[in-house]
């Protein structure tokens, strides 16, 4: 009888470890995901216009200008940077840290501009920036323009390049002019000193926006285009690349 007795209390001891131990190591509870962070998004561009004839800007001076910049709010973003490069000297003007959509800067007049917004936000390491747009500030007694700066295309500033089959290397820029209706002509210039030394005829007065060029294998090289519109000229950045 007593045999019987232990034999019940056991089983009825074993039933209470199941049923309390039942719940296995997960502990019932659920595992939220990780929240998804989004980068910041791409802002549009509003003002100074694109490749604008004119920007006047409001004048402060005989040299200087106040110049609005306006763009287009981006989602997941905290706040913005503005990039505004002096496209005859490259030196830039930076403003960090904008809350709004809208800043203003003074520039010197008579003076092809780029800009671009570099989106940031809080919650993310990383950065979208918006198109680059240029524009000409407008300078006194001033009737037609300079053309833009060209920008460089291929090959890349500090790249090394692979000559074709001739021995040659393929150039490709980009081109554009304030001015309504002017022509623009392209003089490539390619060395090993710096970029500036005299072209070649049959690289001067380009109505097209590539050339292909001999070079020799193993050298560092130096490249720019000048853009002219028949009255006025302009120069590019110089880039340097090596051949293979």
């Amino acid at each position: 009888m007593r045999n019987e007795i232990l034999k019940y209390f056991s089983f009825l001891f074993t039933i209470l470890l199941l049923s309390c131990g039942g719940g296995g190591d997960d502990g019932g509870g659920t595992v939220n995901p990780p929240p998804v962070i989004n980068p910041p998004g791409k802002s549009t561009l509003s003002a100074p216009a694109n490749n604008k004839t004119c920007e006047t800007g409001t004048s402060i001076s005989d040299t200087q200008s106040e110049v609005t910049f306006t763009w287009g709010a981006s989602a997941d973003t905290n706040t913005y940077d503005l990039r505004i490069t002096n496209l005859n000297t490259s030196v830039a003007i930076n403003k960090t840290a904008l809350a709004t959509t809208t800043t203003k800067s003074t520039l010197d007049k008579g003076v092809p501009y780029s800009w671009y917004i570099t989106s940031k936000s809080t919650a993310s390491t990383t950065t979208t920036n918006s198109d680059t747009w240029k524009f000409y500030l407008a300078g006194t007694g001033i009737v037609n323009y300079a053309p833009f700066p060209a920008d460089l295309k291929i090959p890349a500033s500090g790249s090394t390049v692979t000559r074709d089959d001739d021995g040659k290397v393929t150039f490709t820029w980009d081109g554009s002019d304030p001015d309504t209706g002017d022509t623009l002509k392209y003089t490539l210039y390619v060395d090993t000193t710096d970029g500036k030394q005299t072209p070649s005829t049959v690289l001067t007065n380009l109505t097209v926006k590539t050339a292909s060029v001999a070079l020799e294998p193993a050298t560092t090289y130096y490249w720019r285009v000048k853009t002219s519109d028949g009255t006025n000229s302009s120069y590019s950045i110089v880039y340097s690349f090596k051949t293979q």
